[in-house]
């Protein structure tokens, strides 16, 4: 198993973590995991959420699996976002677990996808798919909070998928609803079964569900604010 980093110091202010990220821009995974005393795993299989974990670690996120942002004490969340040379994102970002048991009937003002979304530090991952681990590279960090257009498109997909939720009509939840966000199986394996309320308020069982991005959207955000690739 590869070792896991040791932690930083949260950053205390907004100044701090971005200075921190800068450091890492343009350096290897390698590079940067060998700074902190980790082993880059070698088999791509293993690798799932270990550059998010690694930058979570070198950056100081304090949040851990608690409900809250990363950087709770600054409002702010973690996003690594992989995208290959283009700069094209190679797949949905997960934002937070979708609870199946009724208890979305919140608006979108409150939350927790918004709260989630409304201040994130967006950290690319840049390299293709077929390239190893240790050899794509960090790239440069983007403080970002939705657009005036950009919250009223989550907020419309939110009120749609949320709608269903609460209907109990998970069949309905598939990965083709939603502009900019979407709600996906979220489990290790098709087997991983979760309780959640039936359309008629009866308990039946069902995949785990998250709530993602879609990569159309975060495509537009890094047209917006990066440049990658030529």
């Amino acid at each position: 198993m590869p070792a896991k980093p040791l932690p930083l110091p949260p950053p205390s202010t907004e100044a701090e973590l971005l200075l921190r990220a800068r450091a890492l821009s343009g350096r290897t995974l390698a590079w940067v995991a060998g700074r902190h005393g980790v082993v880059v795993p070698g088999d791509p299989r293993r690798s799932k959420g270990w550059a998010g974990r690694l930058m979570e670690s070198v950056l100081g996120a304090s949040a851990g699996s608690r409900a809250e942002p990363d950087f709770p004490h600054l409002g702010i969340e973690l996003k690594t976002l992989p995208v290959d040379r283009r700069g094209l994102p190679r797949e949905s970002t997960y934002v937070c677990n979708a609870p199946l048991d009724g208890s979305l009937v919140v608006p979108w003002e409150s939350s927790w996808v918004r709260g989630k979304l409304a201040r994130v530090l967006w950290i690319l991952v840049v390299g293709d798919a077929e390239d190893p681990v240790g050899e794509k590279r960090v790239g440069g960090p983007l403080l970002w909070s939705p657009s005036p257009e950009e919250e009223a498109l989550l907020r419309s997909d939110w009120d749609e998928l949320t709608a269903l939720v609460v209907g109990g009509e998970h069949g309905r939840l598939t990965a083709h609803l939603g502009k900019a966000l979407q709600v996906r199986p979220k489990a290790a394996h098709a087997r991983e079964m979760t309780w959640a309320l039936g359309d008629e308020a009866e308990w039946v069982r069902t995949n785990p569900r998250g709530f993602y991005l879609r990569p159309s959207f975060t495509r537009g955000i890094v047209a917006r604010h990066f440049v990658v690739g030529g």
